[in-house]
């Protein structure tokens, strides 16, 4: 599943319009990010750039819990 998908217009042959499906991100990468802009608001976890991997990998964690959460709570 994607986050943001949309459609984009190109100029096509004769003047025409054509439209593009545009993917977007990929939702486990959106969960991701929001679980890392909480980890990051936490100024003890951005004291040392060691903690960067440790961010880093328990965003993925907590993005692979929601999205296991997700298909769960699909009817």
């Amino acid at each position: 599943m994607k986050a943001f998908p949309s459609k984009k217009m190109v100029d096509g042959p004769n003047d025409m319009l054509v439209v593009h499906d545009e993917e977007g991100m990929d939702l486990r990468d959106y969960f991701a990010a929001a679980a890392m802009t909480g980890l990051l608001s936490n100024p003890s976890m951005v004291d040392t750039g060691d903690n960067y991997t440790w961010i880093a990998e328990h965003a993925y964690a907590q993005a692979a819990a929601m999205m296991k959460v997700r298909e769960q709570a699909q009817p």
